[in-house]
């Protein structure tokens, strides 16, 4: 065979990888847009056809119409970012509390097992159940929406920590040894690296619990925020409006999911699941 016969027998095997990945790409785009875009037009159809009440379910353009027009008013805004503030404070003092504690309890195996029940205890109870205690103690303002938010938060991330400390691999850290690493120096040389996947998906998971728990306090518990105002909102039978600030906290929390995203590629980009193939 000749040269030039074989090379057109491997140019198709050789490109074909390639065009393999760039569709896989635009698929990986396309099918959660399409599935987004079918469920807004049947949101549509189940409300025009009278299959559901427009009073209890606005259409999909008379949802976005009013989300539209709560975007031009200062107060929205106003509301968005108390809503926004008690998230991230939340999630921060989660974050700053479970992962010092999740690798202390992941690297003693005595500490571990010291404080599995009261975890396990304390883990199942749901933060909304602590809504009444906080009325009687900190009262209705921004100290119990962050405290509710950092409380659900806290969770997820400690045991996510707890696990990726645990799952280290024994070789490596033999090895950190035999070269003669401290303990504080394979802990951040080899520990927190091993561990880092697992707390950031442990913070993802906390992001999603903080944002709804902050709406949550600002729904029934009166603190400033988009829950304010739909409770508020509700009260009058304003439906339009109701629907609209879901949109609007839905579209917050995709917003915090891309972030999050974007910044896990960042600092990750050294770990095989980030790594994207170029055959």
């Amino acid at each position: 065979m000749s040269t030039d016969a074989f090379e057109a027998q491997a140019l198709p095997a050789a490109v074909s990888p390639s065009r393999s990945v760039r569709r896989d790409r635009v698929l990986v785009v396309l099918v959660p847009l399409a599935s987004v875009l079918a469920a807004l037009v049947a949101w549509e159809l189940v409300s025009r056809t009278g299959l559901i009440s427009q009073r209890d379910l606005p259409a999909m353009s008379t949802a976005f119409q009013e989300l539209w027009s709560l975007m031009t008013s200062r107060g929205f805004w106003v509301d968005y970012l108390e809503t926004l503030r008690g998230w991230a404070l939340g999630l921060a003092i989660a974050t700053v509390l479970a992962v010092p504690i999740g690798i202390l309890l992941g690297s003693s195996d005595f500490l571990g097992s010291a404080f599995r029940v009261p975890i396990e205890f304390l883990r199942p109870i749901p933060s909304a159940a602590l809504i009444p205690v906080l009325f009687l103690t900190l009262g209705t303002n921004v100290k119990s929406e962050v405290f509710l938010a950092a409380f659900g938060a806290f969770w997820p991330l400690l045991v996510q920590t707890i696990y990726g400390v645990r799952d280290l691999d024994p070789v490596a850290n033999d090895t950190g040894r035999s070269f003669g690493l401290g303990r504080a120096e394979r802990l951040y040389r080899i520990t927190l690296p091993s561990a880092l996947p697992y707390i950031w998906t442990g913070l993802r998971i906390a992001s999603t619990v903080a944002l709804i728990l902050a709406f949550t306090a600002e729904l029934f518990m009166g603190t400033g925020g988009l829950g304010q105002r739909m409770n508020v909102a509700e009260s009058f039978g304003l439906y339009d409006e109701v629907y609209a600030l879901a949109l609007a906290v839905g579209f917050l929390g995709i917003g915090i999911h891309f972030a999050l995203s974007a910044l896990e590629r960042r600092i990750l980009r050294w770990h095989p699941s980030q790594r994207v193939s170029t055959l």
